[in-house]
């Protein structure tokens, strides 16, 4: 077992008399991409949210990076190290690449007292907005108007933005959504790449790419787990085949 930096347990999530999410345990190990596959509806978002601190779980806890965050909310997470895309674009299409990701970066590194310096002038949020595309594959994009790239690119800088808040865990909502063979690839690259200092949670309904870049998967069905395991494993459960994958992956 390698290091857990994040760790639900039993996490449930009520609204009204709906069970949105139904007794989730799950954890996610550095160097590891942990795919969280349903159908629409089986709650992915909805447990994504709770671990990020979107909003706060009806009963079980969050731990990140050893410590209960389970009171926190999403800003503290962040800051703590825990970065997420949604499943829409959150970009801001008037700044360019290299201030999109310098947002990301300032937010990470709040300083109140200096709020009348000009935000150039600081070379550490630049330095790290820097690397943070360039990790994401943006290096040569710095200076486009981000509602101007391609829809995969806007996914990376996405990513970018992630990464620019230096997180280690990273919670990715559909990030391959509306993507073509080439952008897919290209982002499935990135993945892999980051992989070895973070752990990913991946939502995807690419099974496909699931299949390629994960190392472990948890499935789930009307809010609950009814499988996790390696690919393997999960390929060949009867009851993720019968509620889910259906003969193409059996």
């Amino acid at each position: 077992m390698g290091e857990i930096l994040l760790r639900g347990r039993e996490l449930t999530r009520r609204w009204g008399g709906v069970v949105a999410v139904d007794r989730v345990s799950i954890e996610l190990e550095r160097g590891q991409v942990h795919a969280l596959i349903g159908t629409n509806g089986a709650g992915k978002s909805t447990l994504i949210n709770l671990l990020s601190g979107e909003f706060p779980p009806s009963a079980g806890s969050v731990e990140l990076l050893g410590q209960d965050v389970s009171a926190w909310p999403q800003p503290r997470r962040a800051r703590a190290g825990l970065g997420r895309s949604y499943q829409r674009n959150t970009i801001f299409p008037s700044f360019t690449v290299l201030e999109n990701c310098r947002l990301a970066a300032q937010a990470r590194r709040q300083r109140a007292w200096a709020w009348w310096r000009d935000a150039n002038a600081c070379t550490d949020t630049l330095a790290a907005a820097r690397e943070a595309a360039a990790r994401a594959g943006l290096a040569d994009q710095l200076q486009y108007q981000a509602g101007l790239l391609s829809h995969g690119q806007k996914r990376q800088l996405e990513i970018a933005m992630c990464l620019a808040t230096a997180p280690q865990v990273l919670l990715l909502d559909e990030p391959l959504a509306g993507m073509g063979a080439e952008e897919t690839e290209r982002m499935l690259a990135l993945l892999a790449g980051l992989k070895a200092g973070h752990a990913i949670l991946l939502v995807e309904h690419d099974m496909d790419a699931v299949f390629r870049i994960a190392d472990r998967l948890t499935v789930m069905v009307n809010g609950a787990v009814i499988a996790s395991g390696s690919p393997g494993e999960v390929r060949l459960n009867a009851d993720v085949q019968a509620a889910y994958l259906g003969g193409g992956h059996g």
